[in-house]
């Protein structure tokens, strides 16, 4: 009987923790294969790429990505590939937020290295995984309940263009990154704006950041 290889995305920006996962992981199985992100479009490249992916262990904060935009792209344009998140901020409202978004679990960073191999290893299964003592069912309120799933209809390229547009680019620069026509930006934005019931940009990035506010202090500069 063959075993199986499982492969790993490890999408973290600090290479000391990178190695750290790497290590624990790697000890979980026989035979894996794992990769390394230190950006998000380091992820997306190895996604692209098109080599089968069992798993990605994602970090929120990291270049390219504001708040939960990453794992709403990666939920988008890869639907049949389990996302973990891993992060430091294990505010219970963040950890509900992220399965909100699609996540397959929630591991803190703080977790020991046992732990966080039981967590991989019951989502490699087909399980979910979050901290014990996390309540799931507490209540979001209406309006971020109904924001929630506006959000959730955008598509993979919208989410994309909302990323840039919270980043301040304009429709020519986002052309650029995504190699497309200013046009097809714009008719991005028109999208957006129809989903999320607003009628600017401008109102667009606020009801986007309206979900991580409180969350994500270093980007509240």
């Amino acid at each position: 009987m063959t075993e199986t290889t499982y492969r790993l995305v490890i999408a973290d920006d600090h290479p000391l923790f990178r190695g750290a996962l790497r290590e624990s992981v790697g000890g979980l199985f026989g035979r894996v294969e794992i990769s390394e992100a230190g950006s998000f479009d380091d992820v997306s490249k190895l996604l692209e790429a098109g080599s089968d992916v069992d798993l990605i262990l994602l970090d929120l904060t990291m270049p390219g990505v504001r708040g939960f935009s990453g794992l709403m792209y990666l939920r988008a344009q890869y639907p049949g590939v389990p996302v973990v998140v891993v992060s430091g901020n294990d505010d219970p409202t963040v950890i509900r937020r992220c399965m909100d978004f699609g996540a397959s679990g929630f591991i803190p960073k703080t977790l020991d290295i046992e732990e966080m191999r039981a967590a991989i290893g019951a989502v490699l299964k087909g399980g979910v995984w979050t901290p014990p003592d996390i309540d799931l069912e507490a209540g979001t309120d209406v309006e971020t309940a109904a924001l929630l799933a506006r959000l959730a209809t955008l598509t993979p390229q919208q989410v994309r263009v909302l990323m840039m547009l919270s980043e301040g680019l304009l429709n020519k620069q986002i052309a650029y990154e995504l190699s497309v026509s200013e046009a097809t930006v714009k008719a991005h934005v028109s999208a957006i704006l129809q989903k999320l019931g607003v009628e600017s940009r401008t109102q667009a990035v606020i009801a986007a950041s309206k979900i991580e506010v409180g969350q994500w202090p270093a980007l509240e500069q």
